[in-house]
C-alpha cells in the first residue's frame, strides 16, 4: 500500500506509527498533556505519531455518560493541538454534516465501528480526500471490511487505514483473531488499536469496562503479525478518565511499551533490521 503523507508525519512507509491520546477531550489541559508526551515520544523514539481524541462520543452506553466538548468547541481545542504540538490530528465523525466541518482541522477522520457500514458517512468522509480511518464492526468479520475499502475508493480516495478492534465473543466481551490483521492488509493500511481490543461492552453496567493488563501481550502480538501502526488510548490518570478508562494506560507507562514494540517491529523486518532504542 502507498503511504500516506501528512503535514507532520508519514505513516505507512515501513516505519511503525502510533495513534494515541485520551478516548475523548475532557478539556484543554488533558490534551495539551498527552500531546506534549506524546511529542516527546515521537522525538525521543522517532516514530509517526497522531494525536486522536474525540470531540463528540456519540454511542456511550448511558445518555449520562460524558461525551465532550462537541463539534465546534472539540475542533477547537485539536487545532491547538496541531499548531502547538506539530502532531497530526484524528477524530471521530459520526454524521454526515459534520464531515466538511471536520475536515478544516483534522488530517484523517475515523469512521466509529458501529458507523462503519454507513455508505453515506463512509463516502462523505472519503470524499473530502483525507485519509479515512475506519474501525472494523464488531460484528463484522475481517472479510467484510474490502467493502468499505472499497467504498472508500469509489469517492476517489485511495488513502485507506482499517482498524482491528476486536470481536464481539458472547456478552461484555471481545476476542481478537490475529489472522484478521492479514486479511485487512488486502484493503489498506492496517492499524490494531490494542486498547478497545481489550475493553468489555457494557461491562461497567452504564459504562464499559475493560482490562488493560492485556494490553502490552495484544500490541506485541499484533505489531509481530505485521500491521502498520497501533492505537493506544492514553491518559494521565486512567482510573479517574471520563471514558474508557478500564482499558486506557497511563501515559507514564506509554514511552517502555513503545519501546518494546519498536523492537518487535525491528525483529519482524525483512532482513531483522534494528529499530527503536
Amino acid at each position: 500500500m502507498p503511504a500516506i503523507v501528512l503535514e507532520h508525519a508519514t505513516i505507512g512507509d515501513g516505519r511503525l506509527f502510533l495513534i494515541a491520546g485520551p478516548c475523548v477531550l475532557e478539556s484543554a489541559e488533558i490534551a495539551f498533556t498527552a500531546a506534549e508526551v506524546l511529542r516527546g515520544l515521537a522525538a525521543t523514539l522517532r516514530l509517526p505519531v497522531i494525536f486522536k481524541s474525540s470531540y463528540d462520543k456519540a454511542n456511550r452506553t448511558s445518555h449520562r455518560s460524558f461525551r465532550g466538548p462537541g463539534l465546534d468547541a472539540g475542533l477547537e481545542i485539536l487545532g491547538e493541538v496541531r499548531r502547538r504540538f506539530h502532531l497530526p490530528v484524528l477524530s471521530d465523525v459520526h454524521s454526515v454534516s459534520e464531515v466538511n466541518r471536520a475536515a478544516e482541522v483534522l488530517d484523517l477522520l475515523q469512521i466509529p465501528a458501529f458507523l462503519c457500514r454507513q455508505t453515506d458517512l463512509v463516502m462523505a468522509a472519503a470524499a473530502t480526500g483525507k485519509p479515512v480511518n475506519v474501525k472494523k464492526g464488531q460484528f463484522l468479520s475481517p472479510t467484510e471490511m474490502v467493502h468499505v475499502a472499497a467504498k472508500i475508493r469509489a469517492a476517489g480516495n485511495d488513502r485507506v487505514i482499517l482498524t482491528e478492534r476486536g470481536t464481539f465473543f458472547g456478552y461484555h466481551n471481545l476476542v481478537v483473531d490475529m489472522r484478521s490483521l492479514a486479511i485487512l492488509r488486502e484493503c489498506g493500511l492496517v492499524v490494531f488499536d490494542a486498547t478497545h481490543s481489550v475493553q468489555s461492552p457494557g461491562g461497567g453496567g452504564e459504562r464499559s469496562g475493560g482490562e488493560r493488563r492485556f494490553v502490552a501481550a495484544l500490541a506485541r502480538a499484533a505489531v509481530a503479525a505485521g500491521v502498520d501502526g497501533v492505537f493506544l488510548e492514553v491518559h494521565e490518570e486512567p482510573d479517574r478518565a471520563l471514558c474508557d478508562g478500564p482499558n486506557a494506560i497511563a501515559l507514564r507507562d506509554l514511552e517502555p511499551l513503545v519501546g518494546t514494540l519498536l523492537r518487535v517491529h525491528g525483529a519482524v523486518q525483512p532482513g531483522g533490521g534494528k529499530e527503536g532504542p
